[in-house]
């Protein structure tokens, strides 16, 4: 595999969806709202948008590198 802008992109983009879902379902939320007070008003730390995101992520990955 090379490794092209488009791969590089991909990656970060899974690596953050995966943070973000394990934070979500293993319990991150009260350290991420302790943490990040202003951004967490506008960005819920919940699971149903960071599952979304995560299939939105593994679909964009699967259209590109397909």
């Amino acid at each position: 595999m090379q490794y092209t802008p488009e791969v590089i992109i991909f990656i970060v983009l899974l690596l953050d969806s995966l943070i973000a879902s394990s934070m979500a379902w293993l319990g991150g939320e009260k350290w991420f709202i302790k943490n990040f007070r202003a951004f967490s008003r506008y960005f819920p730390l919940t699971k149903g948008w960071t599952a979304m995101y995560l299939i939105l992520v593994l679909y964009i990955g699967y259209l590109t590198l397909n």
